[in-house]
């Protein structure tokens, strides 16, 4: 079959069980909050009957500050700044009214979310937007020359405090919104390789290879609105990981834009030239420099998908056949397990609220390729889970998951609406640590909550699996009777702590940032705090580049 002819059947079986899964969004990212504000969800009812019961009774908070009663600070531009700047990118591209401002002042972090609601909100000094890698070059060399602190920004998506707007020592912060570096490049079909520019969005990324028969399959959590560039920067993991591997895995060279000058790595496959140079960028969250363009790996669009949603009695149950699956090497594309807490929750949502106070965890499992490596992959699959005690409950559940997964953030949206505080962290450990850390994390949240007179439930799921071990992903919903970032903050220190003592790490995929900071040093140890603090030091002598992130 050829490539084209795989893009086809590809697009036919995608329509048949709902919108294709790179389809466009089709408004901008609303500013303090998720995605279309026209696609805003409702509680269901039965999720809403179920609230009171775990949490007890919830205060409605006063509605968010629209965007033009928001008091921003006057920016420390001068007059100077915006002409050194739009010498390189032409006064239209270069935004300093509160809204642009507004706009990029922060990521999608529930913290950075309740800030947003507020009346009065920090920002960038100024949004600039580059459409080449020379002029990203450029805007760093005179932002370094003028002692002004550079935020790189992406989709907006980081949830970690990567893009809160903080100037450090420097006398003014810019954000610099890669968005306008969009586009396919060049296309190696032979070697399986495309070259993209960092601003590329994960639809349009999919769209423009899709013209090619090609694909990415790179689908986390943030893929409508996030870029290429983040997913490198941050070290993404999709939810397609288990078959398509990490993006980390994907990124085989890029070109990158320092205030010390510009660098391109990744020549061949399989160098043994040294230390590979490409992996100082993947995961380092801006704290060097900008990537601009990335060389991916990319494979033919798959041909078929099918489908398979499976019930075990317990989380360890379900947890030990995900590690035979993944030791077996099976390879599913997607394989996904609820603890009972979020198996419940789910059930409520779709209104069944006596099966969600019942027991047991669902799992979802996807296969994608050619018909008959999908059916090899999925009957072995399946053997194993039932040996090991799955049902099996029909392809339903796991379409029904695969059309919706991206609209979850809409859910946290309205959750914040009617007073309930929302947020989610996730960590990765072995698999003979990962029911132990489970537990622990579980009772350092629930421990923290209550300290402050709050009730909360917590959800877990495992949805990237590896040989040795597998991430742990939770869904926190709670009760505050007081200040939420507060609280908040306290509890976080609280599990980051707990992480770090059960053999944890701080991040699976979701990045440093500012956040987790503090607590590197404690994973990765002094030494190499100590090499990424010289790497920063020979790239970014003047410390520019997105102060407080990562490394503090």
């Amino acid at each position: 079959m050829s490539a084209k002819d795989a893009s086809k059947d590809s697009t036919a079986t995608a329509n048949t069980v709902g919108a294709p899964i790179n389809q466009p969004p089709t408004a901008p990212l609303r500013w303090n909050g998720w995605g279309d504000p026209a696609l805003a969800k409702q509680l269901p009812l039965a999720l809403r009957t179920l609230l009171p019961l775990k949490l007890g009774r919830i205060q409605k908070p006063a509605p968010a500050t629209a965007i033009d009663k928001v008091a921003v600070a006057a920016s420390a531009l001068s007059a100077e700044d915006r002409a050194a700047f739009a010498t390189v990118i032409g006064e239209t591209h270069l935004g300093v009214d509160n809204e642009s401002r507004l706009r990029h002042a922060g990521g999608r972090s529930t913290p950075d979310l309740l800030r947003k609601r507020a009346s009065a909100q920090d920002t960038p000094d100024g949004v600039l937007s580059p459409a080449t890698h020379e002029e990203v070059l450029a805007l760093l060399r005179a932002a370094a020359e003028r002692d002004i602190a550079v935020i790189p920004f992406g989709g907006g998506t980081s949830v970690v405090g990567a893009l809160d707007p903080e100037r450090g020592s420097h006398r003014a912060v810019v954000a610099i919104d890669l968005t306008r570096m969009s586009g396919l490049i060049s296309l190696d079909e032979v070697s399986g390789q495309a070259r993209m520019f960092a601003g590329t969005t994960g639809p349009e990324a999919e769209r423009l290879l899709g013209q090619h028969g090609y694909e990415l399959g790179h689908f986390p959590q943030s893929f409508l609105y996030a870029t290429l560039g983040g997913f490198a920067a941050a070290r993404s993991s999709g939810q397609n990981s288990s078959g398509n591997g990490r993006f980390d895995d994907m990124v085989l060279g890029m070109r990158v834009a320092t205030p010390s000058g510009e660098f391109t790595f990744g020549v061949s496959p399989g160098s043994s030239v040294g230390p590979d140079l490409t992996k100082l960028f993947l995961g380092s969250e801006g704290i060097f420099g900008i990537i601009t363009e990335l060389v991916l790996r990319v494979h033919p669009q798959p041909a078929t998908r099918s489908f398979e949603a499976w019930s075990f009695p317990d989380f360890e149950t379900g947890a030990e056949a995900l590690r035979q699956v993944a030791q077996l090497r099976t390879r599913p594309t997607v394989i996904r397990l609820s603890d009972e807490a979020e198996t419940s929750v789910s059930l409520a949502q779709h209104g069944k609220i006596g099966k969600a106070l019942s027991k047991g965890c669902s799992a979802v499992t996807v296969f994608e390729g050619d018909p008959a490596d999908v059916a090899a992959r999925h009957a072995a699959t399946a053997e194993i889970l039932k040996r090991v005690g799955a049902s099996s409950e029909g392809s339903a559940p796991a379409e029904s998951w695969i059309n919706g997964r991206f609209g979850a953030p809409y859910l946290r949206d309205s959750l914040l609406d009617h007073g309930v505080f929302c947020e989610t962290l996730e960590t990765a450990t072995t698999w003979t640590g990962l029911h132990t850390l489970k537990e622990r994390v579980t009772a350092a949240l629930q421990d923290g909550f209550a300290e402050h007179g709050a009730k909360a439930m917590v959800l877990c799921h495992v949805s990237h699996i590896y040989p040795s071990g597998a991430a742990l992903y939770f869904t926190i919903a709670a009760g505050i009777p007081g200040d939420d970032l507060e609280v908040w903050a306290k509890v976080k220190a609280s599990v980051n702590d707990t992480i770090v003592a059960n053999g944890g790490t701080l991040s699976h995929h979701h990045g440093v940032g500012r956040d987790h900071a503090p607590w590197i040093k404690q994973e990765i140890g002094e030494a190499g705090v100590r090499i990424l603090r010289a790497v920063k030091a020979e790239l970014d002598p003047s410390g520019i580049m997105n102060p407080g992130a990562v490394i503090g």
